[in-house]
């Protein structure tokens, strides 16, 4: 059986805590699929600069595919968790700055992008030795059920309103909980659902035999725990 546990949600979920926290209570690996959209993100702001209209084939999917296999950037399996790399170099903390978060959708919409980076999930996964290290991998994503990993026996949709997301991503800055605020970044995270969702690409949504999890009204712990107690009922041992 393929030891996998997909993760898949809309933004803020708490795909990648979850994710994180799941797979050392098991003694797997994680794998952050959205860290490898940043990490090429970065490449290409950083070696081919800003894309977009009018700007001829800059963004081009076979420049940005080139320029990825050429750097190289890469996933690293570092004490069970992958670590995305930019030619040799760790860039965990580069990839979450605003620069290339306002970039990156941008990017992942493109579909020789999206297929490069599949594929490079799945080496990375094939890549874990099971019984030798990591007894599997939590991947998460936006399309980790649906589409990488189609055939992962455990298949989680993490869910929560616009409003606790947004309370969620806020507190997560440091940002002050208002009212307003909360209602601003709401607003842009149910734009971001959208945009997910309607993209042509791999839209944003559950896969047919996905766990559904709303956890609007679940803690971090709770919500880490019914994911240990499915996992533990499927893959026992």
């Amino acid at each position: 059986m393929l030891r996998v546990i997909a993760i898949d949600g809309p933004a803020a979920s708490g795909k990648s805590s979850t994710a994180g926290l799941v797979a050392k209570r098991l003694g797997w690996a994680h794998l952050d699929s959205g860290a490898l959209y940043r990490a090429l993100t970065l490449a290409v702001l950083d070696n081919i600069g800003e894309g977009g209209r009018g700007k001829g084939d800059a963004w081009s999917g076979s420049r940005i595919v080139a320029v990825a296999e050429r750097l190289p950037v890469r996933l690293v399996l570092v004490s069970e968790e992958f670590r995305p790399e930019v030619a040799g170099v760790d860039v965990e903390g580069a990839i979450r700055s605003e620069r290339v978060t306002r970039h990156v959708s941008a990017l992942a919409a493109i579909p020789e992008v999206r297929t490069w980076v599949n594929a490079q999930q799945r080496r990375a996964v094939e890549g874990v030795k099971v019984g030798g290290g990591a007894e599997g991998v939590v991947v998460d994503g936006r399309d980790i059920g649906t589409v990488v990993f189609p055939e992962a026996p455990l298949k989680i949709f993490l869910t929560a309103t616009p409003d606790e997301r947004a309370r969620r991503r806020l507190s997560q800055r440091g940002e002050a909980v208002d009212g307003e605020v909360v209602r601003r970044e709401s607003q842009a995270l149910a734009a971001r659902d959208a945009a997910d969702s309607n993209r042509r690409i791999a839209p944003l949504k559950p896969a047919p035999d996905a766990v559904l999890l709303d956890t609007t009204a679940l803690t971090l712990e709770q919500q880490v725990a019914r994911v240990v107690e499915l996992a533990r009922g499927l893959f026992p041992g």
